[in-house]
């Protein structure tokens, strides 16, 4: 994958795909605040974002297939301004704030799917790893920027003016439906699915797929309980809230580190060998967070797991294109994230109701347990391009 206009086109609409996302989703927490609603109604106002991903996925895959990526993503950057319109519209109600977040979970599906089809459709076999790499360290900038972007459009405030930040957000959805227009399908490596192409049975059944599918599941599993449960073991710790807060960025920022350099990596160590050093990296990292350890060894700790769990994610994205025909792509990466979306409203609830009446670093610990799990079982992915050249 060259870094030609297509690329920084594509790159920056993975950032502002997630700048916006991640400026809205804490805006409306903000704004429910405001709206003096009962916390109960948070969780329900998070699980609307979700909701219709998890249901559409999918079929947003086949389509994906069907009409090309840059329909997809353009259909994205409508929702993802359709979205910021509600929240400034219909965002004085709970239910106004509910269809804002329906609208973004849909435009973050969309785009998405699309990015990930056409890094897979545009890429060699020999560049996915490092392709996938640049895409997530995107993506994480993203993540990382629209948070910080809250204080430059509400405020420093402990409950910002959220008017302002949805304003800001829709200008920002505006540049992404601009961006999409730059995007072009009908790549080199992509083509149509052939006649009798399997289904999701038949992809299922494709060698690698489920190991590759649980894989990137558990690891988003972890990096989000990493995130809750790292301010909850610093406060049964006493240890100072700006210290838990800069042990949740040294995580993020080695996620980004190690999704920069996948490439040379994966050319060094070979996919398979990586996934299981870099999964299991992440589970002793976790483990040792659990373990009754000072600040310092803490923050080694903190390293050493963003580290490895940074590698998950694009590793098992390049698998599964590899793995995948041209023109089933798109229903493959929509496959991962229906497993992924599923992983995240069950497995932190499960691993929460395992390690009960142990705290956070019982979550922590199990979590780690999990992991090491999930290192044992990627062994038996089959070998690739990447293994053979490592």
């Amino acid at each position: 994958m060259r870094l030609d206009r297509r690329v920084w086109v594509l790159l920056a609409h993975a950032v502002l795909t997630q700048v916006v996302t991640f400026v809205l989703r804490p805006a409306t927490s903000y704004r429910a605040l405001e709206l003096d609603v009962p916390a109960s109604w948070l969780g329900v106002l998070s699980g609307s974002f979700a909701l219709v991903p998890l249901v559409l996925a999918l079929p947003a895959g086949h389509i994906v297939d069907r009409l090309g990526e840059r329909r997809v993503m353009v259909a994205g950057g409508v929702l993802m301004c359709a979205a910021g319109a509600a929240f400034l519209t219909l965002g004085g109600s709970v239910l106004g704030l509910v269809v804002g977040n329906v609208l973004l979970g849909t435009a973050h599906l969309c785009s998405v799917i699309g990015q990930q089809a056409l890094v897979a459709n545009m890429t060699s076999s020999a560049r996915l790893d490092a392709a996938f790499g640049y895409y997530t360290f995107a993506a994480s900038l993203g993540q990382a920027a629209g948070p910080l972007l809250i204080v430059v459009f509400g405020g420093a405030a402990a409950i910002p003016d959220t008017t302002p930040i949805f304003w800001g957000a829709t200008a920002l959805a505006a540049a992404l439906l601009v961006c999409s227009f730059g995007i072009t399908s009908g790549t080199p490596s992509s083509a149509a699915a052939p006649d009798g192409s399997p289904g999701v049975r038949g992809l299922l059944r494709l060698p690698g797929l489920v190991p590759a599918l649980c894989t990137s599941c558990v690891v988003l599993a972890a990096v989000d309980l990493s995130v809750v449960y790292l301010p909850a073991l610093g406060a049964e710790r006493h240890i100072a809230s700006g210290v838990v807060g800069g042990l949740l960025g040294l995580r993020a920022v080695a996620s980004m580190v190690s999704r920069f350099f996948l490439g040379s990596t994966t050319r060094l160590l070979g996919r398979r060998k990586l996934l299981v050093l870099s999964i299991t990296a992440a589970a002793v990292g976790l483990a040792v967070t659990a373990a009754p350890v000072p600040v310092w060894a803490l923050a080694v700790a903190v390293l050493i797991a963003g580290l490895g769990l940074g590698v998950g994610q694009p590793l098992t994205m390049s698998w599964l294109a590899e793995s995948t025909p041209p023109g089933l792509r798109g229903r493959a990466m929509s496959l991962r994230l229906t497993g992924n979306r599923a992983g995240q409203v069950v497995l932190p609830g499960a691993v929460g109701l395992v390690a009960s009446g142990v705290g956070a670093a019982g979550v922590l610990l199990a979590t780690a347990i999990g992991l090491a799990g999930t290192a044992f079982l990627a062994r038996g992915l089959p070998f690739d391009g990447a293994d053979r050249a490592g």
